[in-house]
């Protein structure tokens, strides 16, 4: 696998921005299949960075609920949490 499929987009959130500023954490949404080791490839050859740690947490699919009828179903995910070596870092927003 590529680092394109395994890396699929950033979680920029009030708390991933924390993380990223006190603990320089970095939160990544990464495919179902991908395991620690690969999330740790796919950062260091995309960003140029030495990576730390990975911690990968996955939530389940939930039912959509309204009015007590089943709607539908929110989708499962799977992100990463990423500690970088101290003196690493990515930006997100560079230029804006």
């Amino acid at each position: 696998m590529d680092y394109t499929d395994i890396l699929i987009q950033p979680i920029v959130t009030e708390k991933s921005t924390e993380m990223k500023d006190a603990h320089n954490q970095v939160t990544f949404l990464v495919s179902k299949s991908a395991n620690k080791i690969e999330v740790k490839q796919a950062v260091e050859k995309a960003f140029d960075v030495s990576v730390d740690n990975v911690n990968i947490s996955r939530q389940k699919p939930r039912l959509r609920k309204r009015f007590g009828r089943t709607m539908g179903t929110k989708p499962g995910y799977k992100k990463a949490i990423i500690r970088l070596a101290p003196g690493d870092k990515i930006e997100y927003f560079e230029g804006v």
